[in-house]
Parts: C-alpha cells; structure tokens; sequence
C-alpha cells in the first residue's frame, strides 16, 4: 500500500468522523466533535497497523487480530461517558455513537469507503430523525386530557454576567426534553442585580430534568441564585 493511499483512509476516518461528531457537538453532549473524530482515526489507525504494520516469516500477520480488539477497546471509552441519574441512566446514545464511530474508522482503514460514508449517513439519520420518533412514542398521552406542561426557570446574577448566564441557561436547558419558549433578564435592584427567567414547555411533566438543569446551574460561581416552578395547566371541558 502507498503512503498516498495509508493519507487517504486517515483522512475519510477522521473526516466521516467528524461529521458524526458534528451532531452530537450541536446536541451539546460529553462526547462531541473531536471525540467522535478522535475515536474514528483512532480505529483507522489500528486497522492500518494491524493490515500493513506487522509480518512474520510465515507471511503477513493476521490483521483481523489488532483490529478485532477495537470493539473491546471502545467499550471502555463508552463506559465513561455512561452516568446514573437517580433512578435513570444517561449517556447510553453517546456511547452508542461512539461506538458506531470506531466501527466507521476501522471500514475506512479497510479501505470500504462507500460502507463507511453509508453508515455515517445511518448514524446521522439515527441521531436526528429517530430522536423525534421517540419523542413522540414517549409522549403519547395514556389518556385524551393531559395538557402540556408549563415550566418557569430563574436565574439570578449580576449585570455584568447576565450575557454569560443566559447563554448557560440555553445550553443547559438544550440538554433536556424541554422547548424554550422565552427567555428575558430583567433588573432585581439598584445594586446591578439580574434575573435570567426562561419560560419552558414539555408535553408532560418531568421534575427530575428540570432539577438536574438546576443543579448544574447553581455550580457556576456567578450565579447568585436559581429556582424553578412548574405550572401545569387543568384540562379544558367541552
């Protein structure tokens, strides 16, 4: 195999992986662009190694036997991105990409580019499109009354980190199921105090997200204080 050709795979591995890592960047999740990237090459890497970096005197060495060793391998990165949230798991679809990243690596190390730009594309499709499908086999109401759910979420700062705190508010609040609805500051006092109040919609209720948003908020040195009410309206009859 020519260097020009070893370039090659190298680049379709870190550049497909990119894009996978592009999505989960936008989403804001713990493992994103240069992750997803560095998990692909990584695997391309290995693959090359095992393919073209060792021989014997009987022959070529089996490449399959580095290369086979990437699934096990990823499973330990995956494991650190895997954390318990009270009753519930998080970080199971991050790790899941990750995992499909290193499977992306290794098909552009083996040279399969057109396998390996199609299931980019699934990975991708998987993220976006059957995000929503789940949302909405969730969301389905046990019942024909239940009304969404109106959450009310402050943030109280100063005047001169009222722009740094809104801009956490939304990247937190992004990390849950919520839609955003408004989001407005509005002076407290004299003194340069801020309110950062965002007003959020679910199509049903969910304490434990909007507490977990409040709890990594309330870390940030300049926020003074964070609360949050819930406001579900009754049921209309006709």
């Amino acid at each position: 195999m020519t260097t020009l050709e070893m370039l090659l795979r190298i680049g379709s591995g870190v550049g497909l992986g990119t894009v996978i890592g592009l999505e989960r960047q936008y989403r804001a999740r713990m493992a994103g662009l240069r992750t997803n990237a560095l998990v692909a090459v990584g695997s391309t890497l290995f693959v090359l190694l095992s393919a073209h970096g060792f021989s014997s005197d009987a022959g070529t060495a089996d490449p399959t036997r580095v290369a086979a060793q990437i699934v096990s391998g990823i499973g330990f990165l995956g494991a650190g991105v895997i954390m318990r949230d009270g009753l519930s798991v998080r970080g199971l679809n991050t790790a899941a990409t990750l995992w499909c990243s290193a499977a992306v690596g290794a098909l552009s190390g083996a040279g399969l580019f057109d396998v390996a730009a199609a299931g980019t594309v699934v990975v991708v499709l998987v993220n976006v499109a059957l995000r929503f499908v789940g949302r909405a086999v969730d969301r389905i109401p046990e019942t024909g009354d239940e009304q969404p759910t109106s959450y009310e979420f402050v943030a109280a700062t100063r005047d001169e980190h009222e722009a740094h705190i809104r801009a956490l508010v939304v990247q937190a609040l992004t990390r849950t199921d919520f839609r955003l609805q408004s989001i407005a500051s509005t002076n407290i006092d004299d003194a340069g105090g801020v309110e950062v109040r965002a007003e959020l919609l679910s199509d049903q209720r969910d304490d434990r997200q909007m507490e977990s948003a409040v709890s990594r908020l309330s870390m940030e040195p300049s926020v003074t204080s964070v609360r949050w009410n819930v406001n579900v309206e009754e049921p209309v009859d006709h």
